[in-house]
């Protein structure tokens, strides 16, 4: 086992027992923002970083106000009090979602429409959106890049900041996601569509859910023109067209390379690709859709 897993797995055999459950024969799914675990039972346990106490409370509460809303979503492992807390880590505790794939552009647009109608909760108080969260610490720790490039991109985020106070009208605010795109919908076998990833739900914009999906058509490419505009008939409307999508476009964009940023800080295998993400920001790579951007986990 990797240093990282044996410290998840500690953590993981602890929070499972204060939970009154089991982890024989617990095998890990995916190590990336949070770790993973499949637990016996059908269950899975989701362990996210030091301290993110806060918003695996709040995805609790989500998890279980879209439920009583009929709204499709990953669900709660149910008679388990949640979050439980080891070492300052939340970990929480899933149903196993049954035989899935991941879902089209167009079932993200359903999704996001079943969410965008909802009015907000009234049993607890979502934040409101901050789509800057944790970026300053991710620019200070992009260990891989160099001081000039950490410059600009403090820059590059002050200005971001100051952008997104000045908003254009769009949308009426309400609840978000937060976190939308393909790899949070799940297809079952039998036709359902499944949100997942509740931790970054708000109170925004939903033009920032759109633009999630919108980047992957301008910024590197890799949607195509017939799937684009399936998700904005699916949705009824192409958030390209409002005024405010740029800003949010160039917040997007320097959130998935700061992502790139913070694993290659992690693991060298990343390190070319997050350079390459930012020489685009920089403007060394040309015109919008950028080549060469890799999904990385």
């Amino acid at each position: 086992m990797t240093g990282r897993e044996d410290t998840s797995r500690a953590v993981l055999t602890a929070a499972v027992a204060a939970a009154g459950l089991s982890a024989a024969g617990a095998e890990p799914i995916r190590f990336g923002e949070n770790d993973l675990w499949r637990l016996p039972g059908g269950l899975v346990a989701r362990i996210a970083r030091a301290g993110q106490a806060t918003a695996a409370a709040k995805e609790v509460a989500v998890a279980r106000w879209l439920e009583d809303n009929g709204v499709d979503a990953v669900r709660l492992a149910p008679g388990v009090d949640q979050p439980v807390s080891v070492d300052g880590r939340a970990v929480t505790f899933w149903l196993e979602l049954p035989p899935h794939e991941a879902g089209t552009v167009a079932d993200v647009a359903v999704a996001l429409r079943q969410v965008h109608k909802l009015a907000p909760p009234t049993g607890f108080q979502l934040p409101r959106l901050d789509p800057f969260v944790r970026l300053a610490q991710r620019i200070d720790g992009a260990t891989t890049g160099t001081d000039d490039d950490r410059a600009w991109l403090n820059r590059q985020l002050a200005s971001l900041r100051d952008r997104f106070t000045t908003l254009p009208e769009g949308l009426p605010h309400g609840v978000v996601h937060g976190d939308a795109w393909r790899g949070n919908i799940a297809r079952t076998r039998d036709g359902r569509v499944i949100l997942l990833d509740l931790e970054r739900c708000a109170l925004g914009p939903p033009e920032w859910d759109l633009v999630s999906t919108a980047v992957s058509r301008v910024t590197t490419g890799w949607l195509s023109e017939a799937d684009w505009a399936a998700y904005c008939d699916a949705y009824g409307q192409d958030v390209t067209r409002w005024a405010g999508f740029e800003t949010l476009r160039d917040i997007r964009e320097l959130r998935m390379t700061l992502m790139a940023c913070q694993l290659a800080a992690e693991n060298p295998r990343y390190s070319a690709q997050a350079a390459h993400r930012v020489a685009c920001l920089r403007g060394l790579h040309g015109a919008r859709p950028w080549a060469g951007w890799t999904a990385v986990p």
